[in-house]
């Protein structure tokens, strides 16, 4: 391979909306490059694995793979014209900044119309027409300028050796084997390299071409895609998006491709606990060279303990649970899949109803946040930590200092038993939360003071207004125990002596509010 000059190896993918003719074009131009024998010529190398049949659907599939190039071929049917994917793979392609080649394919349709298709990509993409290449790539009419544009537009590869991680599989026997496109430099067996993302180092034990099966070689150079084993014993040590460089030629990691973002997520449990260990393996070698899976570890009561998994679709779910029944022969039980949710959790609340103002937001880690509110100090002093706890399960904690004095809406309210005025349960409140604090009040001083032998009027008032009221029933005693005979008038009489005994009891009767109580009443329960 090393005949091939450097400044001739381009690497650039083929994209477009379903069946504007992706697959006739590759074959076309494998055809002329020669790069196969005339008797397997005739078959179709494009998906030659079963999966991507399936995952080309998805963008991130596409992302993906052009991440191992340095431009790509943006083909439009001359008859449809634009189409929704063609817009997306556009984007991809101009968010990783390669060089695009718009292609018009298809014009030997009888209702063909090139102009048409190439004023919409210069209004869509701003591309200048001039540069569309139109060509048939049934018929193979223009094929040989595409070949001469991609030298052409899309630059060649730097010097040192820099290689993108873009796909890894996992072979029982040779361990980790780790799909790369070299960007610069070259790599031979026996090379020692370095891991960008994790800073460990390798030994190449094997590498080779991948034409699309496995070729080895003792030499890959810039701009060849191929495969590397270098002794990775851990399905993580190889993640997809990394830079592999040569031992002391350390060069600037390459960009990768943007994340895959999880929208719909499942639970998946074994079928039996005991395969939890062998399902748990199954499911990090699928991960490999599928990382838009991601896994959460959950347990149920009912299934045991399982992962929450995240898919970018429920076809892309559908997929990685047959590659697990296929590849692994695995049986699992996999949940009802949902999508995610935002929700307001309580602590959120309970700071929201304490008047708090958010000032800032850190993240300490990926686990922890601190967030700092400036509160009124009499909407903490009571119970606020309690209640913080309770609500964060004890995982949340507290601190605060002074931050002075600022201006507030604040009026005083007063608490009156039987009419009489208790100085020590008065307090200040903020005018908006005046009515639903006193309520909250008298109903707790109602639970708190006890019973007597007259009725209470508990009351919450602003200046000479009640706001609120709450009744303490009295003791009721039966005078008419020992009344067992006589007329009914007798015990009329009894009962408005009794009446009248309590009313005069009310007027002049001492209140004990119990030492709990002023502490009971300030509590937001």
């Amino acid at each position: 391979m090393s005949k091939f000059p450097v400044e001739r190896i381009r690497n650039f993918s083929i994209v477009a909306h379903i069946d504007h003719g992706k697959s006739t074009l590759a074959d076309r131009l494998l055809e002329i490059t020669g790069d196969f024998l005339q008797r397997v010529t005739s078959r179709c190398w494009i998906n030659c694995r079963w999966r991507e049949n399936e995952e080309s659907l998805l963008n991130y599939e596409v992302s993906r793979s052009i991440s191992a190039c340095q431009g790509v071929l943006l083909i439009v049917d001359a008859n449809q014209g634009i189409q929704a994917q063609t817009v997306a793979n556009f984007y991809l392609a101009f968010e990783a900044q390669l060089t695009i080649i718009p292609v018009i394919n298809k014009i030997d349709l009888k209702n063909a119309d090139p102009e048409r298709v190439e004023k919409q990509i210069e209004k869509v993409f701003d591309i200048p027409k001039e540069e569309c290449i139109r060509i048939s790539a049934k018929l193979g009419t223009n094929v040989d300028q595409v070949l001469q544009e991609v030298v052409k537009r899309i630059p060649p590869v730097d010097d040192l050796f820099k290689a993108l991680v873009f796909d890894s599989t996992f072979d029982h026997y040779r361990g980790v084997v780790a799909n790369i496109a070299l960007f610069g430099g070259r790599v031979s067996r026996g090379d020692k390299i370095v891991s960008a993302h994790l800073g460990k180092s390798y030994e190449v034990n094997e590498l080779g071409l991948l034409r699309p099966d496995e070729h080895p070689t003792e030499t890959l150079y810039a701009g060849q895609v191929g495969y590397v084993i270098a002794g990775m014993k851990e399905v993580k040590e190889a993640q997809i998006g990394d830079t592999l460089y040569l031992h002391k030629q350390p060069v600037e990691a390459l960009p990768g491709f943007k994340p895959a973002k999880s929208m719909v997520f499942a639970g998946m449990y074994p079928m039996d606990q005991s395969e939890y260990t062998a399902l748990r393996s199954a499911v990090e070698k699928l991960m490999l060279n599928d990382s838009s899976v991601t896994v959460q570890k959950d347990s149920s009561l009912a299934l045991g303990a399982g992962w929450r998994l995240g898919f970018l679709g429920l076809l892309h779910m559908e997929v990685f649970n047959q590659r697990l029944e296929q590849e692994y022969n695995a049986s699992v039980i996999v949940t009802a899949p949902t999508v995610p949710y935002k929700a307001v959790l309580a602590s959120a609340k309970l700071i929201k109803s304490r008047r708090a103002v958010q000032k800032n937001m850190f993240y300490i880690d990926e686990h922890r946040v601190m967030i700092k509110y400036i509160f009124p100090l009499n909407e903490i002093v009571v119970d606020f930590y309690d209640q913080l706890k309770s609500m964060s399960s004890g995982y949340a904690s507290f601190d605060y200092e002074d931050a002075g004095y600022e201006a507030a809406d604040l009026i005083k309210m007063d608490f009156l038993l039987n009419g009489r005025p208790v100085e020590e349960l008065a307090t200040i409140v903020h005018k908006d939360k005046a009515y639903s604090a006193g309520k909250a009040i008298c109903e707790r001083l109602k639970e708190s003071i006890p019973r007597q032998m007259f009725e209470i009027a508990v009351q919450a008032a602003i200046g000479s207004k009640i706001i609120a009221r709450e009744t303490i029933k009295a003791y009721r005693k039966n005078v008419l125990a020992k009344c067992y005979g006589g007329d009914v008038t007798r015990k009329m009489k009894l009962l408005k002596k009794q009446a009248e005994g309590k009313k005069k009891l009310r007027r002049i009767g001492n209140i004990d509010v119990p030492k709990d109580a002023f502490i009971n009443v300030l509590k937001r329960k």
